[in-house]
């Protein structure tokens, strides 16, 4: 057990101080080599704090400022079900080749020494935790550890339904779900996978198995889903959640951008403005969330402030990594590979030196939200942190009519926005959301949109130089018949059965010339309207799948990948459009990309038309297009 007298804690630590700590480098002899100086001055103070205190806790869980660490998280997997854009780079993630992960026996040994310490919480996260095959068996092995109180896991909800029940006869005792959105085409849109009701279920699950609260991590970003604030609460009047919203934060390829943090207290200020007889709970020294809960309502809500107002004097978590890192801090950069120290046959008490000697170096709170947003660290899926996300100004979201968790109460239910509802039946498709803003430059910031960045038909940005005339290449002559009309010039659709079928792609262009006005507003993201730039695309988007149902003699087209890209041109005050659709079959896509770059530029239109009736939407025009028996055209 981890509770043991002072005295021998301290005989132990200074033991060990004196046979040196490891550095945390890999290493290839078993023992490690002498300490540095700083770190033989942190274990003395140390020391010195827990002669001060005589605290019956492991001395090498015990940083230098008092906080003892009793809680680990342990990351099982880089390997996820999902793709949110909020966690994955944009260019995505190289993930670690097997033989370097830890081992399930690794795992199980390095619990064993941390529950032997001290630590009595363990987390399972990931990349997604449920997707390792033999998670049920790993938390069956935890529970068998004495003195460990709680196992949870942090999970997307794919597969919990599922798992659930052999996890909770397992040892499972704590959920956390993490769930950005209520909304299903919002939330397919963020995770780029569909799976919204299974998570739904999940939920529902482990309210059915007894889980209480069912922990449910929202991720609060600008423009994103913090219209959604007074859904999610509430969702906490006849269920038994407890929702925690979390301030967004920075990691590696999530382009952190202040302006997209919705802090802490402007969220309070929201909730209470609809509820102002909020109560504030008490919560345990140790604690990261802030917590509320309404009056008469079954749940509560909570907040992380991790980045406004930081927890970091009681932090108590120590952090894995699937590779077998050891994180001090969720922020910190340092790591120390105890599975190099494993693999090189360290003993149980050199590898406790190794932890020590890391936990002294912890500091004392974190560098701050501007500074940490340069620093060089994981990305997220790499670190088993928690969901996180995006950008820009309110787009306008409704649960509709559909009631994901079946909350019958009417005064639950009285503040869920209906304004989307109507136009969501009207039409069937999913509305818009803001996309990633960056700066481009030195110069002044342009913002520049790409739909699903793992396309292989990247362009060059449009510019007013890059139109010129059409220059047709390939074997294939131009047509000079009309192929759309028969023998007797009425219109007829044309017979493709005979074609072969060969990889197509087209890409299309417009302009909106907006003027300076409207130009800048879109530029700053104040449109009343939201994020004209995000909901063309989606538009651009969503128009290349129906072109066949506008256009009446095109063929249906199953579309393997659309992008729509817009860039501000500020010397023109326009938005330039480029649309890149990709398909494999006997007829091309040249009208679904020329569709696509067409809605797109209506709809920057429509967003910004009540500031300004003199937009011009200008060169619609087919840039490219490959594959056919006519051959490829490229437009110089």
């Amino acid at each position: 057990m981890a509770a043991r007298s002072a005295f021998r804690m301290l005989r132990r630590l200074l033991k060990s101080s004196a046979r040196g700590c490891s550095s945390g480098a890999p290493v290839s002899q078993p023992r490690p080599a002498e300490p540095s100086r700083p770190a033989r001055e942190g274990l003395s103070t140390r020391v010195q704090f827990l002669q001060e205190h005589a605290a019956p806790f492991s001395a090498f869980l015990t940083d230098s400022f008092g906080r003892q660490h009793n809680y680990l998280r342990i990351s099982l997997t880089e390997k996820c079900n999902l793709r949110c854009r909020y966690c994955m780079p944009e260019e995505g993630v190289s993930l670690t080749p097997k033989a370097d992960l830890l081992t399930t026996e690794e795992i199980l040994t390095l619990a064993r020494l941390f529950v032997k310490e001290g630590v009595d919480k363990i987390r399972l996260t990931g990349g997604e935790p449920l997707i390792r095959p033999d998670v049920v068996d790993i938390v069956a092995q935890l529970h068998r550890l004495e003195g460990l109180r709680t196992i949870g896991v942090t999970t997307n909800g794919i597969n919990l339904a599922r798992l659930l029940p052999q996890l909770q006869q397992a040892g499972l005792n704590a959920v956390n779900i993490s769930l950005d959105t209520l909304v299903p085409a919002k939330f397919e849109f963020i995770v780029r996978r569909k799976g919204f009701h299974k998570v739904m279920e999940g939920v529902h699950k482990a309210i059915e198995l007894g889980y209480k609260p069912v922990k449910v991590n929202c991720v609060v970003m600008r423009g994103l889903n913090e219209d959604e604030l007074l859904d999610f609460v509430a969702l906490t009047e006849a269920l038994p959640l407890d929702v925690r919203f979390i301030e967004y934060m920075p990691f590696d390829g999530n382009k952190w951008n202040f302006r997209k943090m919705v802090s802490y207290k402007e969220m309070l200020d929201t909730i209470r403005q609809r509820w102002p007889g909020l109560e504030k709970l008490p919560e345990e020294d140790s604690s990261t969330a802030k917590a509320f809960k309404i009056p008469g309502f079954q749940g509560q809500i909570s907040f992380i402030t991790s980045m406004s107002e930081h927890f970091c004097g009681t932090c108590n978590r120590l952090r894995i990594t699937a590779d077998g890192n050891l994180k001090v801090c969720l922020f910190g950069n340092a790591e120390v590979s105890l599975r190099d120290h494993l693999r090189a046959g360290a003993s149980e008490e050199e590898l406790l030196r190794i932890i020590g000697a890391a936990v002294g170096r912890k500091k004392r709170q974190h560098a701050g939200m501007f500074n940490i947003a340069q620093m060089k660290n994981r990305p997220m899926i790499l670190i088993g942190a928690f969901l996180m996300l995006q950008d820009s100004p309110p787009a306008t979201w409704s649960l509709f009519s559909w009631d994901p968790l079946r909350v019958r109460s009417p005064s639950a239910r009285e503040n869920l926005s209906d304004k989307m509802a109507t136009l969501w039946e009207k039409l069937r498709v999913p509305m818009a959301l803001p996309l990633f803003q960056q700066c481009l430059g030195s110069g002044s910031p342009q913002r520049h949109y790409s739909h699903y960045p793992d396309s292989d038909t990247h362009s060059k940005c449009l510019s007013k130089d890059s139109q010129g005339p059409a220059v047709p290449s390939g074997p294939g002559p131009t047509s000079t018949q009309l192929t759309h009309v028969d023998s007797e010039g009425r219109a007829a659709m044309v017979d493709v059965g005979g074609k072969p079928d060969t990889l197509r792609v087209a890409v299309a262009s417009a302009v909106v010339l907006l003027g300076p006005v409207a130009f800048k507003l879109v530029q700053q993201s104040q449109l009343k309207k939201g994020d004209a730039l995000t909901v063309a695309q989606l538009a651009g988007v969503q128009a290349a799948k129906l072109t066949s149902q506008v256009i009446p003699l095109c063929h249906h087209v199953a579309l393997s990948h659309v992008q729509v890209q817009l860039e501000l041109d500020s010397t023109r005050h326009a938005v330039l459009i480029q649309a890149s659709c990709r398909a494999r079959g006997p007829t091309g896509v040249e009208m679904e990309a020329l569709t696509s770059a067409a809605m797109a530029a209506l709809t920057v239109y429509d967003m910004c038309k009540a500031v300004s009736r003199d937009i011009v939407v200008a060169e619609v025009k087919l840039i490219s297009k490959t594959g056919g028996q006519r051959g490829d055209f490229h437009r110089a």
